[in-house]
């Protein structure tokens, strides 16, 4: 086995593969739109037809694919031509229930499968920054982990439960949309006021937003809600956000208000805003 391989070559995956090739590594690579492919070949790799011929003689098949759907089929595709010793290393944004089970069914029928999700952008693998997560077999982990080590400096492993990289992926990328999508919504309150984006922007200068999610995401994970910002008083702030939107669209506030109705209703007004966390709470 000489090379590793590369399923998927869009945004992330071509940004691995340019990273790769300049490791020195020898590499074959697939995409299901061929041109994405072909684009790499200055690199020095090598294009395939099909995954099978991706993935004959490899060492390594990395996926960095769309979702469980992909996985299953260019999995099922390579299988004709995929060594007993290699490896696949999975970074697909996965639903960890079919994680867990595809996982158990190729461990089962001898494929040596490990789910590796990413928080890797498209510059970060080109930089060889970021973090990569891993969880299944201690062993097939120990066999990739020196080469997951050179794509990025942080590498998790997680333990033996197949489905934990993608939990924590899920709940990692849910922070980035939900921060995102809050970010969007304070600069449309500020829209709905006359207030140019740019200007909005340095409220985030003179607030500390790592320390306060720090705070009040420990106060959720230890159940503590006794009040330091009252849910009824969050509320009605929340309303005047509303308010001061008008008709501009918002991403995220008007869930957070049904939310903390609920929650109220339930009797909780008087608790802390960290309150919102306390069905997830064991």
């Amino acid at each position: 086995m000489t090379h590793t391989a590369f399923l998927g070559t869009g945004l992330l995956g071509s940004a691995l593969v340019e990273a790769a090739a300049g490791r020195g590594e020898r590499l074959t690579v697939w995409n299901r739109t061929l041109d994405k492919a072909r684009a790499l070949e200055p690199l020095g790799v090598r294009v395939a037809a099909t995954p099978a011929d991706a993935v004959r003689g490899a060492a390594r098949v990395h996926l960095v694919l769309k979702d469980d759907a992909a996985v299953e089929e260019v999995i099922a595709a390579l299988r004709p031509a995929l060594d007993r010793a290699a490896v696949i290393v999975d970074h697909t944004t996965t639903q960890p229930a079919l994680t867990a089970a595809r996982a158990a069914r190729l461990t089962g029928e001898g494929v040596r499968y490990l789910h590796c999700p990413v928080f890797i952008g498209p510059a970060a693998a080109r930089a060889g920054k970021g973090t990569v997560l891993a969880s299944g077999p201690r062993e097939l982990f120990d066999a990739v982990s020196e080469h997951l080590g050179r794509m990025a400096p942080r590498v998790e492993y997680l333990g033996e439960r197949s489905d934990l990289a993608a939990v924590y992926k899920l709940c990692g990328n849910a922070l980035i949309v939900g921060m995102s999508a809050l970010v969007a919504d304070v600069l449309t309150v500020a829209a709905g006021s006359a207030v140019a984006a740019r200007d909005a922007f340095r409220v985030f200068d003179m607030l500390d937003p790592a320390g306060m999610i720090a705070g009040r995401g420990r106060s959720m994970v230890e159940g503590g809600f006794a009040p330091q910002f009252e849910l009824a008083m969050a509320r009605k702030d929340v309303r005047l956000m509303l308010e001061a939107a008008g008709e501009l669209p918002l991403a995220a506030l008007p869930s957070i208000a049904a939310r903390m109705d609920a929650l109220i209703a339930a009797g909780h007004g008087g608790d802390d805003l960290a309150v919102l966390g306390r069905d997830a709470i064991d």
